[in-house]
């Protein structure tokens, strides 16, 4: 892996950043990397790729499906 140092960090953005780290339970490097992660976007994922690992954990957990009733029951009781 590479190593990246940063010079002159604000130290508002520097306070932000150990903030976030505690709250999250991440330590200042892990911290800033889920943040540049998070800015940067994850890598683009071929639709084949995805829709096949998905039919893998589908059946692995014995063919679930979820109708589109049952998603939108889903997410009214998610934001209760």
């Amino acid at each position: 892996m590479a190593t990246i140092t940063i010079k002159n960090v604000p130290e508002e953005l520097y306070e932000r950043l150990k903030r976030d780290a505690l709250r999250n339970r991440r330590s200042m490097n892990r911290e800033a990397i889920a943040c540049l992660e998070r800015a940067l976007g994850a890598e683009r994922v071929e639709p084949e790729r995805f829709l096949a690992e998905a039919g893998v954990i589908r059946e692995r957990l014995g063919g679930v499906y979820v109708t589109e009733k049952e998603l939108a029951r889903f997410r009214r009781e998610g934001r209760r």
